[in-house]
């Protein structure tokens, strides 16, 4: 829980360059629906980007401000959310190697991605130290702001089930203060005599009797209270749960709606399989393209009866069209009224129109690099400054502040 009193989240996007239309539906609709709920730290993952592009990383720089003025373009604002970053907050850096030295090995090579991407990506050599480690790296991201959600996908899911085992195993080696029983008491007391009489009593009932739904009350009521601290309200957590003080909480998956993009040859948008249509592409390009796309092949002649199931086209249907138009492309193609030039005449003008807005805001910010940069630059001070916060508290708890 932030000082604003909304629940964190924490997102990042690796910087590949301009976005595309997966991006959009996959990932950004649900940045903008999120800012207006929660407090957002959205940010560039540039050193997760250097654990497969080590070798030549002159084009993470580029691809970095071509992915803010993406964010900004879609409708991402910095007065709702913080952008900034990663290797701007060195801090995530030293987060990722105290986490390190508690982190068992065997933790990061069963993380389903590791194996997955080494397969994928055959061509480089991932044999490395950096893409290990790069899902503690993606911990120390997420707990670095104490964010209790992180927006995924359900292939994401296992990095955050990582970044819970990892506060699992942080909080009981170092949450254990030699005076927490009283230090416990006398952050009862300040919640009053009557949340005090409730968290006994919602305490109790979990740990006596196992009921979920009194922890959930309890740790309602924490999130309620005006009167305690942050540390006392994650003393009161940890002593919910028979642990000592909670550092660190356990972020949630907030799994975000599957919205899985088609691309040009009906498999999932990517840059990797060259099926993309940018943000910002030419108008007479994504024509050219959609025109281009390839379609059902039993449809051979105009009179050839077709299967809307089997033409890439109708996937890019289901996100753009209404039932109306859907209806109109089901019954044209199956019974033989309507050429497949026909079919993507609406598609063309509902992408161009969702596309108009966003290449105009984003030439307003290409002409104008000095607003972005400052953008960035106020969204780095304000992480660093939480940043500086929690590890000034991790550094406490292991024992690493002398004096």
């Amino acid at each position: 829980m932030s000082t604003t009193g909304k629940q964190r989240v924490l997102s990042g996007m690796r910087p590949t360059g301009q976005l595309h239309l997966g991006h959009y539906h996959g990932v950004l609709k649900n940045w903008l629906e999120l800012q207006q709920e929660y407090e957002c730290f959205f940010f560039v993952a540039d050193w997760h980007a250097l654990t497969t592009e080590y070798e030549d990383p002159s084009i993470i720089e580029k691809s970095v401000w071509d992915m803010v003025i993406d964010w900004l373009a879609v409708g991402i604002n910095p007065g709702s959310a913080k952008l900034f970053i990663q290797s701007r907050v060195p801090e995530h850096a030293e987060l990722q190697l105290l986490l390190a030295m508690s982190t068992p090995l065997s933790w990061l090579e069963r993380v389903p991605s590791y194996k997955d991407q080494q397969e994928k990506l055959s061509n480089k050599d991932l044999t490395t130290y950096g893409f290990l480690g790069y899902p503690l790296l993606q911990t120390a991201d997420i707990l670095m702001y104490k964010a209790g959600h992180v927006p995924v996908g359900e292939d994401q899911v296992s990095h955050v089930e990582l970044a819970r085992e990892v506060v699992r195993r942080f909080n009981h080696l170092y949450g254990r203060e030699h005076d927490f029983e009283e230090k416990v008491e006398a952050a009862i007391k300040k919640m009053g005599k009557k949340n005090a009489r409730l968290y006994h009593d919602f305490r109790r009932g979990y740990q006596e009797q196992g009921e979920s739904e009194a922890l959930e009350k309890a740790r309602a009521l924490l999130e309620s209270q005006q009167n305690i601290s942050i540390g006392d309200r994650e003393r009161l957590s940890g002593y919910l749960d028979g642990v000592g003080k909670a550092i660190f909480p356990e972020p949630q998956a907030l799994l975000t709606h599957a919205s899985k993009m088609m691309g040009l040859d009906g498999q999932k948008m990517s840059k990797s399989y060259g099926n993309t249509i940018s943000l910002r592409e030419n108008p007479n390009v994504v024509e050219e393209k959609l025109r281009k796309m390839p379609t059902d092949p039993a449809r051979v002649r105009l009179t050839d009866p077709g299967e809307p199931d089997k033409c890439p086209v109708w996937n890019l249907h289901q996100v753009y069209s209404g039932e109306d138009v859907k209806n109109w492309v089901i019954d044209g193609c199956t019974n033989a009224k309507i050429g497949c030039l026909d079919c993507k005449k609406p598609l063309i003008e509902a992408i161009l129109k969702e596309q108009q807005p966003i290449r105009e805001r984003a030439n307003e910010y290409m002409n104008d690099p000095e607003t972005v940069r400052g953008i960035i630059a106020d969204g780095c001070e304000a992480a660093r400054d939480v940043a500086r916060e929690t590890l000034e508290e991790v550094r406490e708890s292991m024992g690493l502040v002398y004096r």
